[in-house]
């Protein structure tokens, strides 16, 4: 059940404690995915500064980016402005033992395309009735599809807007777009409670997860995606060094005499 007042931020060292429980279970969930050549999509929208990146982040950090494949796309070309509006996201779809991530996706058209005018009216209509119908496409076909919200309040959006202006190393997550969406903020739940409303069906339903803690919300994400692709531990031989051999022995520093090496500063 959805909590109108989220719990106690949670403390660091107790997050990293579960992180690395729920990390060691997705490396798990890797060797079987790409046993079984498994097929995964995971994407994630939400709000601009809902923590969408560092959840990602923390899904990908300790497994292999070759089973664990995020795909960001840019706005579109003027040559991908002529596609079917799918094209460009279906050919980032995983092949046999992939789990591809979509840090944002096709349904830029149901929110920021909407909100700001780049998609019409009817091409977002055509859009919210023509997506389940692609999806059940996608899954009958053999991809498992799991679809994240999070879901981030007005204040700690402000919030961490307000970080990112004072911080140096964030600033660059702040664009002319995230502005104008902070401004839109009743626009922009408008069209996400439509899409929510159209697009979240039996085959391929939504899941939010609130995101003010965005400790909490990472665990909870992890926690969500093991459940929803069901995997077993791989029974694998334990792995053992094999002795080098001195054929060939000769002094391997000898040859970097003389070569340009970094300063070493620190």
């Amino acid at each position: 059940m959805a909590k109108d007042k989220p719990a106690e931020r949670m403390k660091r060292k107790d997050y990293e404690k579960e992180l690395e429980k729920l990390q060691i279970e997705l490396c798990h969930l890797q060797d079987y995915v790409r046993e079984n050549k498994l097929r995964v999509i995971v994407l994630f929208e939400g709000r601009d500064a809902a923590g969408k990146g560092g959840t990602i982040k923390a899904i990908t950090e300790k497994v292999s980016p070759r089973v664990f494949r995020v795909v960001a796309l840019p706005a579109p070309s003027d040559r991908e402005k002529t596609q079917l509006f799918f094209q460009r996201y279906m050919e980032k779809f995983p092949a046999g033992g992939e789990i591809v991530i979509f840090d944002r996706s096709w349904y830029n058209r149901a929110g920021v395309e909407y909100v700001m005018g780049f998609c019409t009216p009817k091409e977002h209509d055509r859009f919210l009735t023509l997506c389940p119908q692609m999806e059940k496409y996608v899954i009958d076909g053999g991809i498992m599809l799991v679809k994240i919200w999070l879901e981030v309040g007005m204040d700690e959006q402000d919030r961490r807007f307000r970080a990112r202006i004072d911080d140096p190393v964030r600033q660059w997550k702040l664009s002319p777009m995230d502005l104008e969406s902070y401004r839109r903020w009743y626009e922009y739940s408008r069209a996400r409670d439509l899409m929510l409303k159209r697009t979240s069906t039996k085959h391929a339903p939504w899941y939010i997860i609130r995101s003010d803690d965005k400790r909490r919300a990472r665990l909870n994400c992890i926690a969500h995606l093991l459940k929803a692709i069901p995997y077993k531990r791989i029974k694998k031989d334990k792995v053992k060094l094999p002795p080098r051999s001195d054929k060939g022995r000769y002094n391997d520093q000898a040859g970097l005499r003389g070569m340009m090496f970094v300063a070493e500063r620190y």
